[in-house]
């Protein structure tokens, strides 16, 4: 934050509190995950410290919660599981979400609001309505404990996202470069793919990034709606704190900020390619 030539001391007082403010707030969000990634590395079975981690002896340091990881049957299924339904839920929540965003940027759009906010609204009622009302529309088809009605389901709760990132990047679309397009005798479909989505592209990846992510980390809908083949990362985990608790959920926990930090990183290079 710049501070102005003209700012008295009460103006920048305000400006150093508000940095301190700031500062406290961002190291309160941080500190978990400054205590989470280095317990994960601990080689007794416990989440605290030991004297030899905080002296930094290496004997008191391990990767066998890792390795518990990769041949552990269920972390394994969970890992494909929330890989696989996240990228069938992305790529039907990015596909539905984008077409939505581009019919609700038309100004001869009917009820545009209202439509708008139904779309909207998975991302604002409580989860634990919205997974116990997918549950009892489910058994009427036979959906629970089925992987495709997971990844509706998980679809269902990233269709908002991508909708807000799309309509944000449509925003700032110049609409005659479609009715260029119409008037060079190409299709609405043709002037769709090859002049809107190009230019959208960042958008829609955003929104798809965060649809993936939404998926990923959910667990009330899959407690609600999975059986035990569809168990994901956040379910393992959840079962893991209340049957066996053990470092390797932090290790997990490890992995999963490391991904998040990729996704944000991805996104914020996409932002920065967008238009201005």
């Amino acid at each position: 934050m710049t501070e102005a030539t003209y700012y008295s001391w009460q103006h920048r007082l305000s400006v150093w509190l508000l940095r301190l403010g700031a500062g406290l707030v961002l190291f309160f969000l941080l500190l978990p995950i400054a205590i989470v990634i280095p317990l994960s590395f601990n080689a007794e079975p416990f989440f605290t410290f030991t004297e030899g981690m905080l002296r930094l002896d290496p004997a008191a340091y391990s990767l066998e919660w890792y390795r518990t990881i990769a041949d552990s049957a269920k972390w394994k299924l969970a890992i494909r599981n929330s890989f696989l339904i996240g990228l069938c839920a992305t790529f039907i929540a990015t596909t539905l979400g984008t077409l939505a965003a581009v019919g609700l940027a038309s100004s001869t759009m009917p009820w545009r609001r209202a439509i708008t906010a139904l779309l909207l609204s998975p991302m604002i009622v409580p989860l634990i309505i919205v997974a116990a009302g997918m549950f009892f529309f489910y058994t009427r088809f036979n959906l629970v404990a089925s992987f495709w009605g997971i990844v509706i389901a998980h679809a269902a709760l990233g269709v908002p996202f991508v909708i807000i990132t799309v309509t944000a990047t449509l925003s700032q679309f110049d609409q005659s470069l479609y009715r260029a397009g119409l008037s060079m005798g190409a299709s609405p479909f043709k002037v769709f793919c090859t002049v809107i989505v190009p230019l959208i592209r960042p958008g829609v990846i955003s929104g798809a990034l965060f649809a993936f992510g939404i998926s990923f980390d959910e667990v009330i809908v899959v407690l609600f709606l999975a059986g035990p083949d569809q168990i994901t990362i956040p379910r393992q985990m959840f079962s893991g704190l209340r049957e066996q608790i053990n470092p390797t959920i932090l290790a997990v926990a490890t992995l999963l900020i490391v991904f998040s930090v990729t996704l944000l990183a991805t996104l914020e290079v996409l932002r920065r390619r967008m238009p201005k």
